[in-house]
C-alpha cells in the first residue's frame, strides 16, 4: 500500500510538471507598455531625421486628412442620393406619362397656355417704345416719329444699355434710318421723326418695322426687340401715336457689301496728306443685270465739319472696280491727330440719285481696322499705307460717327 501511495504521488508530480511546461509563462503586465513606448520613440526619431520641417509634415498630414475626408463625404452623399431623382427628371417624365395617358389633348392645351405665358413674359422683359404715325395727301409722305421708350433690357455689363432705333419698310429696304445713340438709358427719349416718300396705294402691302439696338464701338449692335406694323392693319385718316410693347426680333442678316483698298500717306514736315484709292472688289449689286458703276467719294472731317471732299472717275459694269486714283490735301501736324476720312462707294445713276453701295472711315475716334490704318500711318510718316477695308451701311457710319466718343 505504502508503495501504491509513492507511485501515484509521483505520477502526479509528473503530471502536474508537464502542465507547466505545456503553458506559457504569461508576460509581465509593464511588457506591452514598453513595446509602445520603444515603436513611439522609435516613430519621432525617424521624423526628426526626415529632410523637412516639422510643420510640413504636419500640413501634410492635414492635407491628407482633408481628402480623406472629402472623398468619404462625396461617397456618402451619392450613396444616399442615389435613389432619389432631380425634381426636373420627375416632372419631364411624369408630363410623358400624362400625355401619353391624355387622349383629349388637355394637357396639350395647358402646354400651349404655359408658353404663352412664358412668352408675355418675354415681351414684357423686353421693354415697349412709344410712336407716332401721321400720313401726308398732299405730298404723299409717311411721317414716322421715334418719341420714347421704357423699361428696357440692361444689355452691358455695367447694368445699362445704349440704345438706338433703326426705322424702315419691308419688304424694300432701301431707305433706312436711325436715331441718335443715346448713353446708358433704360428709359431713353428720341423724339425724332423721319420721312418715307411712298404713295398711299403702295403702303398696302408694306410693314413698318421700328427696331431698337444696343450700340457697341467695338463689337456687333445687338438686337433688343423691335415693333412691326402691317400698314394695311391701321387707319391713318387721323395720326396715330401709340405705345407698343417690343417683341424679339430676328437679327438683321449681314449684307456683304464689298471691300475697299485705300493706302494713305502723310508727310509731317510738308503737313501733306495724301489717300490713294487703290480698288474694290466684291461691291454689292445695284443695277438690274446684276453689276453696278460704282465711283468712291472721300470726305475730310475734322472737329465734325466737313474740309474738302473729292470724287473718282466711274467705272461701269463692275463689282471689281480698279481706280488708282491719289488725292492730297494740306493738313498741319496739329491737326492730323483730330481728322476724320470717310469713304462712300457709290453706285452711279444717269436719271435718279446715286444710291451708296457702303461706307467706311478711319482717324479720330475710329476702331478695329479704322485706327489701326490711322496709327500705322502716323507711325510710318512719309511712308504709304495700304490696307483692306470693308464697307458697312451708310446708316452704321453714321450712328459711330455721332456717337460721343470716349
Amino acid at each position: 500500500m505504502r508503495l501504491v501511495s509513492l507511485a501515484g504521488a509521483r505520477l502526479r508530480r509528473a503530471a502536474a510538471e508537464e502542465a507547466e511546461k505545456r503553458e506559457p509563462a504569461a508576460p509581465p503586465p509593464h511588457h506591452s507598455n514598453q513595446q509602445f513606448s520603444s515603436l513611439k520613440s522609435k516613430f519621432y526619431s525617424e521624423l526628426t531625421h526626415l529632410p523637412m520641417p516639422m510643420w510640413a509634415v504636419g500640413a501634410i498630414v492635414v492635407v491628407v486628412l482633408a481628402l480623406i475626408f472629402s472623398m468619404g463625404f462625396c461617397i456618402f452623399k451619392k450613396c444616399i442620393s442615389k435613389g432619389k431623382k432631380p425634381k426636373k427628371v420627375r416632372e419631364r417624365k411624369g408630363g410623358r406619362g400624362r400625355r401619353k395617358k391624355d387622349k383629349d389633348g388637355e394637357e396639350g392645351g395647358d402646354k400651349k397656355d404655359g408658353e404663352d405665358g412664358k412668352d408675355d413674359e418675354e415681351r414684357e422683359a423686353l421693354g415697349k417704345l412709344e410712336y407716332s404715325l401721321d400720313y401726308n395727301f398732299t405730298d404723299n409722305t409717311l411721317i414716322v416719329g421715334i418719341l420714347q421708350a421704357q423699361d428696357l433690357p440692361a444689355m452691358d455689363v455695367g447694368g445699362s444699355s445704349d440704345p438706338y432705333v433703326k426705322v424702315y419698310m419691308l419688304p424694300d429696304k432701301k431707305k433706312k434710318f436711325e436715331t441718335k445713340v443715346q448713353r446708358k438709358n433704360l428709359c431713353p427719349v428720341f423724339n425724332e421723326t423721319f420721312t418715307f416718300k411712298i404713295p398711299y396705294s403702295d403702303l398696302g402691302g408694306q410693314f413698318l418695322v421700328l427696331q431698337v439696338f444696343d450700340f457697341d464701338r467695338f463689337g456687333k449692335h445687338d438686337v433688343i426687340g423691335e415693333v412691326k406694323i402691317a400698314m394695311n392693319s391701321i387707319d391713318l385718316a387721323q395720326p396715330i401715336q401709340e405705345w407698343k410693347d417690343l417683341v424679339g426680333g430676328e437679327k438683321e442678316e449681314i449684307e456683304k457689301l464689298g471691300d475697299i483698298c485705300i493706302s494713305l500717306r502723310y508727310v509731317p514736315t510738308a503737313g501733306k496728306f495724301t489717300i490713294n484709292i487703290m480698288e474694290a472688289k466684291n461691291l454689292k449689286k445695284m443695277d438690274v443685270g446684276g453689276l453696278s458703276d460704282p465711283f468712291v467719294k472721300v470726305v475730310l472731317q475734322h472737329n465734325g465739319k466737313r474740309l474738302k471732299k473729292k470724287k473718282t472717275s466711274v467705272k461701269q459694269n463692275t463689282l471689281n472696280p480698279y481706280f488708282n486714283e491719289s488725292f492730297s490735301f494740306e493738313i498741319p501736324f496739329s491737326q492730323i491727330q483730330k481728322v476724320q476720312v470717310l469713304i462712300t462707294v457709290y453706285d452711279y445713276d444717269k436719271l435718279g440719285s446715286n444710291d451708296a453701295i457702303g461706307k467706311c472711315w478711319m482717324g479720330y475716334g475710329a476702331s478695329g481696322i479704322g485706327i489701326k490704318h490711322w496709327s500705322e500711318m502716323l507711325a510710318n510718316p512719309r511712308r504709304p499705307v495700304a490696307q483692306w477695308h470693308s464697307l458697312c451701311t451708310e446708316e452704321e457710319v453714321d450712328a459711330a460717327l455721332k456717337a460721343p466718343i470716349r
